[in-house]
């Protein structure tokens, strides 16, 4: 049993870390992941990183090719459309719930997140940290049980273009206006601008991602 848990630990650590070179960009898109040199590279043995693997080949951060590699997949630009519009008409709808929902303590609370995230909108880590725990804060109150369990399976989907998003001082300064504006739409019991100001936010985010990774020629041909 003890042999077992610290196989889990050490996958857990070998997943957390593979997860962060892909979503940094460290591990390109199109990289050919190679067993032996990854195993060196992280210091452990085959065994975790093949579980680490395998969990993150079921969350589509990697690829199984038909010949048995494994590559960091390629950025489809239709496919990250698709995402990031999917994900807008789930902002959109949690945003006009909420709008009925919203407590005086609740608007107390996401201004609380907003004069973090302002405090923190120079560094890219921290203001999408603030910027993420605003929307789930949003999500909770509108308390959609459906639409929670859509955003949740998306969510490790979107995490990987967040770098694209959050990387620039403008688009985090615009992100955090459109926080603004949307929590403000909530205070006014304004479902129409709510699910508008959420919907157009979400595909601002996705018009920068796509505009990045063609600039960075990381889409796939």
């Amino acid at each position: 049993m003890a042999e077992s848990r610290l196989r889990n630990t050490g996958a857990n650590l070998v997943y957390t870390e593979l997860k962060r070179q892909i979503l940094d960009l460290e591990l390109k898109p199109g990289t050919r992941i190679f067993e032996p040199a990854m195993a060196a590279a992280l210091q452990v043995s085959r065994t975790p990183l093949r579980e680490a693997i395998r969990r993150l080949i079921s969350e589509s951060l990697l690829e199984q090719q038909p010949t048995g590699g494994v590559l960091v997949p390629l950025l489809d630009e239709k496919a990250v459309s698709e995402l990031y519009d999917v994900r807008a008409a789930l902002e959109s709808l949690m945003a006009r719930e909420a709008c009925a929902k919203a407590t005086t303590e609740h608007i107390e609370k996401l201004r609380g997140i907003l004069d973090r995230n302002a405090a923190m909108v120079g560094f890219a880590d921290e203001a999408m940290r603030h910027g993420v725990t605003l929307h789930a804060t949003i999500a909770d109150i509108a308390g959609n049980s459906w639409a929670l369990r859509f955003h949740e399976q998306i969510a490790s989907h979107v995490e990987r273009y967040r770098y694209f998003t959050n990387n620039s001082p403008e688009r985090r300064e615009e992100a955090l206006a459109d926080h603004r504006a949307l929590v403000e739409a909530l205070a006014a019991k304004d479902p129409e601008r709510a699910a508008k100001i959420a919907f157009d936010h979400v595909i601002g985010a996705r018009d920068e991602t796509l505009r990045v990774i063609a600039d960075k020629g990381l889409d796939a041909e």
